[in-house]
């Protein structure tokens, strides 16, 4: 499996690119196994390796989300971002609460239910 040796060798090299490097190599491995022109054992070898660069992509990802979490909180606290609207678009509102509709009126006295219509 050349993929792995790829994956492994950033994995050392600084651990630039690994996230890329990793959905690169389970794209190719997809592509392997959609192809059909793979043995059982072959497949299920390239399946296996999938599974490990899911978890290492999941495992990065989770890294990632820390350092963030950690890049924009104080004193170790997650602080609140600010989020500012664009110049030029007016921040949406809250909505209006529905009125209940008005009550119906009572027919007139002598006048039929249908007749209560003004035109």
């Amino acid at each position: 499996m050349e993929g792995s040796d790829e994956v492994a060798k950033t994995q050392t090299a600084g651990g630039k690119g690994q996230y890329d490097d990793v959905v690169k190599r389970l794209e190719l491995i997809v592509e392997a196994l959609e192809g059909g022109s793979l043995a059982l054992e072959d497949s299920l070898e390239r399946f296996a390796e999938g599974i490990t660069l899911v978890k290492k992509g999941e495992a990065l990802l989770s890294e990632a989300e820390k350092r963030i979490e950690q890049l924009l909180s104080e004193d170790g606290r997650t602080a609140p971002v600010e989020v500012r609207e664009p110049v030029g678009q007016v921040a949406p509102q809250a909505p209006v609460a529905a009125r209940p509709p008005p009550p119906r009126r009572a027919p007139a006295q002598g006048a039929e239910a249908d007749d209560d219509v003004p035109f």
